[in-house]
């Protein structure tokens, strides 16, 4: 027997683009995603964030375990459910997208989402700067100044850079051993918590109002929102008969495990520093609370996983850059984000005046930006087996995907007016919609509203086919096709 080359799944660089991923090069396993989706969630933000449940939204102890748990269950059960679009179509998620927008359609959603990338991306870088500012000034007594934030903003990007570059199998060996090691000292802080809080001031703390509840686990589910396109780019290796149910479970698990407990602490951590959520950056608190010997260690895990959560997003953003008609390889296409990021944290660690209320901001309006594109993605999967990997490739009007002019004019109308609609409901620091004060808007929705318009109504239109010639439910042709036994309009997991 001659010879073959290593699949493109086993290479040490991933150079594979949006192609579809061939079904003899899917050996992914779906237990693979746990660490994945546990090093999206290693970052010290999920402390402040849970801080701000006490501070800002007045909730207490067991009203924020109750945001803890419900926010990643709502917010990467819906990662996990778009992610079964990787296993069907084997290419990234926005362009399995194309399939539903049109070649020229999908341009829009894909170029919200790839700006929406850029400020999440220089959160993560700000918050990676910050950590290394704060070990520099605890180890050695460094202070911040232009010149030293300059210095670690181009470090992190840098590094994320590099690792985004190496493509899925780096990260996945990455993500792994940084799951042990933030766990291990995450277990630490958690001891040194229990055996140094006042927790007669924790639990005799009043309740919140319910709005500001619910209201919180939108804001934390805004993190995982933002993953939902990216989802497909991770189980595109996986094969078509991987479970989904396995992959939705392992997908809410892996985030679970830790937006929960760090949700927690950072709530403990307030009621002793009640500041902590109005502090200048987002790092330099553990510093202050912890001591070095904890400390220390626990922000370079810490900035490790956030190094991990860039490159993620980095990587997802250079197949939406390649979906954008960016015609490089897909590790230039990083490079954009890259140096975009290097701009705005400059701003932002320089100029902004308030990190906790900006990032706040930020989180709001991002998930409302791809909740629009969630709602009608998600309908269009209910019906759909799989794509049809030749027509998501053909950008021209020969494509089966090209439909009139190369729009999808339902999934565009819909999108436009969820869009809209859910702006109307949204309230941050310098924007305030008219329909902001509803009930939907008091209790922070404005996301979940943008889902559920943009669902009903690509629901309710009339669907446009695929042109002569494409299989009508999507499928490639050189595709075996998924067992049939759930009613049709069902989404099979």
């Amino acid at each position: 027997m001659p010879e073959t080359s290593a699949p493109e799944s086993e290479g040490a660089i991933e150079t594979r683009g949006l192609e579809p991923v061939p079904d003899d090069e899917r050996s992914g396993r779906v237990r693979e995603l746990f660490p994945t989706w546990v090093a999206a969630n290693i970052s010290v933000l999920l402390l402040t964030m849970g801080a701000g449940l006490v501070v800002f939204n007045k909730l207490n102890i067991w009203q924020v375990l109750t945001v803890a748990v419900a926010a990643p269950v709502v917010s990467y059960g819906l990662v996990g459910l778009i992610s079964i679009a990787g296993k069907r179509g084997g290419s990234p998620g926005m362009a399995l997208s194309r399939a539903v927008f049109g070649q020229r359609g999908n341009l829009f959603p894909g170029s919200l989402i790839w700006i929406a990338r850029w400020g999440w991306e220089t959160i993560n870088a700000v918050t990676g700067a910050y950590a290394v500012l704060t070990v520099l000034d605890l180890l050695f007594g460094i202070k911040s100044n232009t010149v030293l934030i300059v210095v670690t903003l181009l470090l992190f990007v840098g590094c994320t850079f590099l690792v985004s570059g190496l493509g899925i199998n780096a990260l996945r060996r990455c993500s792994t051993w940084s799951t042990y090691l933030f766990g291990a000292f995450s277990v630490l802080v958690l001891v040194y918590l229990i055996a140094d809080t006042d927790w007669s001031a924790v639990f005799s703390k009043p309740a919140g109002s319910t709005a500001m509840m619910i209201a919180g686990i939108g804001t934390i589910a805004a993190g995982g929102i933002s993953w939902v396109p990216s989802g497909p780019d991770f189980t595109r290796y996986l094969p078509r008969t991987a479970s989904g149910k396995g992959l939705v479970g392992t997908t809410i698990g892996g985030a679970g495990v830790v937006v929960l407990p760090m949700v927690l602490m950072g709530a403990v951590m307030a009621v002793s520093t009640p500041d902590l959520a109005s502090a200048s950056d987002p790092v330099s608190f553990i510093g202050e609370l912890l001591p070095n010997w904890i400390a220390v260690p626990y922000l370079l895990i810490a900035l490790i996983g956030m190094l991990l959560i860039n490159s993620m997003s980095m990587y997802s953003a250079g197949f939406t850059a390649q979906t954008l008609g960016i015609n490089v390889p897909r590790a230039w296409a990083v490079s954009v984000n890259a140096v975009i990021s290097l701009i705005f944290g400059f701003l932002l660690m320089v100029v902004a005046t308030s990190f906790f209320g900006s990032f706040i901001s930020f989180l709001t309006l991002l998930a409302v930006a791809f909740s629009a594109w969630i709602g009608v993605f998600g309908v269009d999967m209910l019906s759909r087996r799989t794509y049809d990997g030749d027509a998501l490739m053909d950008t021209k009007r020969t494509s089966a995907y090209w439909y009139r002019g190369g729009f999808a004019w339902q999934a565009m109308t819909a999108w436009g007016i969820a869009l809209v609609v859910g702006m109307l409901f949204t309230k941050v620091d310098w924007f305030s919609g008219p329909l902001a004060g509803s009930w939907i808007g008091r209790n922070g929705l404005g996301w979940a509203a943008t889902i559920v318009v943009a669902a009903l109504l690509y629901a309710v239109l009339p669907r446009q086919k695929a042109a002569a010639g494409a299989p009508e439910s999507g499928m490639s042709k050189d595709a075996e096709p998924e067992p049939e036994s759930e009613p049709a309009g069902t989404l099979s997991i």
